[in-house]
């Protein structure tokens, strides 16, 4: 007994003593707010105060001050973040994960996004490069100051990185530069469906593929060419009896480990859902008599969030102007992307026009280091690939050595594994790349670093004048009343005689694809906001007879049209009309196939009561009821029966999950189409899927109808890369909170029908809400998913979570009542 008493007590001590451990290490792994703190480089004293919204006050003597210190501030509170994203753009995640991230690291180092991104330096102004270097120094002072312990991330991956910092080589100027390139990448790319479309004909004819695509309601397909015979003819496909290129093998924990990162590569080139709603009334149509401006960016939910929120103000000192502006910056970046400065506000959706185009590039059968140019009829022209040789460092084993290839267009996507190298034969084509963003001129920096300095909607005008990447819908009010959209960013133009418009893979030797050149910044869609209102929602941006071709890949206009009957049905708007639009659950595409479900007849024991909760069903998304469950599992699994059935299985799950192919159904359906159907026709094809989704639902949420809850299958999770996909650490890591809505409700909720775990699970929706007062900009209003915190062992990390889900704010002001902390960084 004596024995057995002193074991329990030391294991009771050694509890204790591990408790006091973990306190103190999460103690000292929070940043330091109030005090004095020494920034060695500053040219004078910097002011890091913290508000009532905990939003970040960086005031300064000088603007490259106030750039250091946002430096600073970013490695203070998204230390990890920093760390994944700088692996992530570099392609350099396999040195800490191992070969389960090959396929990442390769596909970055073929993209080139760090060459890139040095050439887009080299070309940038003076102040752009100057604002680079100083947050730059401000994130590598913090790490080599040691003052604060790295945040548990860090201490579990054993990830070090303050001697590289000491050294001044963690995070250069080329890494913004790098992540403002990703989030192009992210959000300005379509060359996943030029490979979808391609996949696709390998067992469709061209008509049946613009049935599984459809063009924007009242166009034609922007392609006129017969893809399925040009690509039978050319023999692009390989062999059905060929070797295809295999995944790169890694063990089950590495790959669960970076199962996110893995998902995220093979969904690069999907433009699909990755959308986002703006919109922006003029003084006739408000209480105050001035601009109410709203934006709710849709992007992927991640813990911490992909914004952080913070102020930054500085003089003009000579040679250098300064700026007073306040909003969501990027962690990685030393501006505010969106907000307001105290005369004007901005917001952006995604404008999602074609500015990635595949070329097919033929190889030469003598000499496969050489592709074929574009020559006079009878004639033909060789050159050879620009090579440069890449050396990935894996954990635990030998370094990988990848040779990039680049044609004149670009670099070569099918020298990596994934979807470009498995669609083509390899021994006949390459698979290259032409994309604005990687382009030297890119000048982004200088755009938004420009619009920080805004005082007008003139200024603003001019400053996204020189944006590129990719292109975004902004919509813009200043305190004067005028309101104004402009689709801003580039975009490429094609010559008349371009049979395909980059809506699939080119033949790279004919040079009727290549590009012509440039839309013009004058010509690219406008409005001045006669109506009294501007609304977008990644819808056609422009009307029918607009004379320049932008993509053929607009989202349907279901959120667009809703925000405008919205507007339209109050005379005089305030923040809380908008907050009850921010928080609108009225999904309209879901009225137009309820008919096809509330007409399904069905045997199953569930069916009845499964269909009589759709009686009142007005197309509300509400998290509590059991009707949008039922629709959405049913029209999944009319989805995977029908045209899961005609590309086939296989085929179907590569494209099918963040792509609904939903306009496809919605047309199956009205035509009542048995060429996809089958041959009982779709209301048999209805009736099986409705069995099939009743047997899923009952089987998670069992054979109580009345209990069935949307929100029970729809939480918002936000993700921790890589931690929200090992079972311990998950709870700890990641956010989720249940929610209503759809992908097409104005308070979205996008699912990923992939995800086997949990497929109708909202993992993008809007990872801000922001509302701008221009009466009194310091009424103005943010909330974002999770909180400002990058440290899953802080109360700031999850904080913002039951008010976003909520659709609840906190202030946004420049001039705050109180302050919750006061930091001094000191030269």
């Amino acid at each position: 007994m004596r024995w057995l008493t002193r074991f329990f007590f030391l294991l009771l001590l050694l509890i204790l003593l591990g408790a006091v451990a973990l306190s103190i290490y999460a103690w000292r792994s929070q940043p330091q707010t109030d005090g004095d703190l020494s920034l060695p480089g500053l040219r004078g004293a910097v002011q890091v105060q913290r508000d009532g919204s905990d939003v970040a006050h960086i005031l300064a003597t000088d603007p490259r001050d106030a750039w250091m210190a946002m430096g600073y501030v970013h490695a203070q509170e998204r230390g990890w973040q920093l760390e994944f994203n700088r692996r992530l753009m570099r392609g350099q995640l396999s040195e800490v994960f191992g070969r389960s991230t090959l396929e990442t690291d390769l596909l970055m180092r073929t993209l080139g996004i760090r060459q890139a991104a040095q050439a887009q330096l080299a070309g940038m102004s003076e102040e752009g490069r100057a604002a680079l270097k100083a947050y730059s120094d401000g994130v590598n002072a913090f790490f080599a100051g040691r003052q604060q312990a790295l945040s548990p991330e860090f201490q579990i991956l054993r990830i070090d990185p303050r001697e590289e910092a000491a050294a001044g080589r963690y995070w250069e100027p080329e890494d913004s530069a790098g992540w403002a390139l990703m989030m192009a990448l992210d959000l300005g790319g379509n060359w996943g469906n030029e490979l979808a479309r391609l996949s696709a004909l390998q067992v469709l004819d061209t008509p049946s593929l613009w049935q599984l695509f459809p063009p924007y309601p009242g166009e034609a397909p922007a392609a006129s060419a017969d893809l399925a015979e040009l690509y039978r003819v050319m023999r692009v496909f390989p062999a059905a009896d060929g070797k295809q290129s295999r995944a790169i093998e890694s063990s089950p924990a590495a790959d669960a480990l970076a199962q996110g990162v893995i998902e995220w590569t093979r969904s690069l080139g999907e433009v699909e859902g990755k959308g986002s709603n703006n919109w922006v009334v003029s003084g006739a149509r408000s209480a105050s008599g001035k601009p109410l401006l709203a934006n709710d960016p849709h992007l992927g939910l991640s813990a911490p969030a992909i914004w952080y929120f913070a102020r930054l103000q500085a003089p003009d000192v000579p040679g250098l102007k300064g700026m007073d502006v306040i909003g969501a910056t990027l962690p990685g970046t030393p501006f505010v992307v969106l907000g307001r400065t105290p005369d004007v506000a901005w917001g952006f959706t995604n404008t999602g026009p074609d500015v990635q185009d595949l070329y097919l590039e033929q190889l030469d059968p003598s000499d496969p280091t050489r592709y074929r140019l574009p020559a006079p009829a009878g004639q033909e022209a060789w050159a050879r690939f620009d090579e440069r040789v890449e050396t990935i460092r894996v954990k635990g084993e030998p370094d990988v050595v990848h040779t990039v290839r680049s044609s004149r267009h670009g670099p070569v996507l099918s020298d990596a594994p994934g979807r470009a190298r498995d669609l083509i034969d390899t021994g006949r084509f390459a698979l290259s790349l032409r994309w604005t963003a990687l382009e030297a001129d890119n000048r982004n920096v200088d755009a938004t670093l420009a619009s920080n300095r805004a005082r007008s909607v003139d200024d603003l005008l001019e400053a996204y004048r020189h944006f590129h990447a990719p292109m975004q819908n902004a919509v813009m009010a200043d305190r004067s009343g005028r309101i104004l959209f402009k689709a801003v960013g580039k975009v490429p133009l094609r010559s008349p005689d371009n049979r395909i418009r980059g809506v699939a893979p080119s033949p790279g030797w004919d040079a009727r694809y290549d590009w012509a050149g440039y839309l013009p910044y004058e010509d690219t869609p406008q409005d001045d906001g006669a109506k009294g209102w501007i609304a977008t929602a990644n819808q056609r941006i422009h009307a029918a007879d607009y004379p320049h071709f932008l993509t053929q890949d607009w989202a349907a206009p279901y959120r667009q049209e809703r925000i405008e009957a919205l507007l339209a049905q109050t005379e005089k708007h305030d923040a809380a009309s908008f907050r009850a639009m921010h928080g609108d659950l009225h999904s309209e595409a879901t009225l137009r196939l309820l008919p096809h479900l509330s007409k399904t007849a069905s045997s199953h024991p569930l069916a009845a009561a499964a269909l009589a909760s759709l009686k009142d069903f007005n197309g509300g998304m509400s998290a509590d009821a059991a009707a949008p469950l039922v629709y959405s599992v049913w029209i999944d699994e009319f989805t995977r029966g029908v045209v899961g059935q005609r590309l086939g299985v296989e085929r179907f799950e590569k494209l099918y999950g963040k792509r609904l192919f939903r306009n496809a159904v919605e047309g199956i359906l009205e035509r009542d189409d048995h060429d996809w159907c089958g041959p009982q026709g779709c209301a048999a094809a209805s009736t099986a899927a409705l069995d099939r989704a009743l047997d899923r639902i009952s089987a998670q949420q069992g054979r109580d109808v009345s209990r069935w809850r949307w929100g029970t299958a729809h939480p918002a999770i936000s993700v921790h890369r890589p931690f929200s996909n090992v079972g311990a650490l998950a709870p700890m890591f990641e956010v989720r909170k249940e929610t209503g809505g759809d992908p097409f409700t104005v308070n979205v909720g996008q699912y990923h029908l992939d995800k086997a775990d949990a497929p109708f699970a909202n993992r993008h929706a809007a990872s801000l809400r922001a509302i701008y007062d221009l009466a009194e900009p310091e009424n103005s209003l943010f909330i974002y998913q999770t909180g400002q915190s990058g440290n899953a062992l802080s109360s700031r990390y999850r904080d913002m979570s039951d008010a976003w889900a909520a659709v609840e704010y906190r202030p946004l002001q420049m001039a705050p009542a109180q302050w919750r902390s006061r930091l001094e960084l000191k030269p």
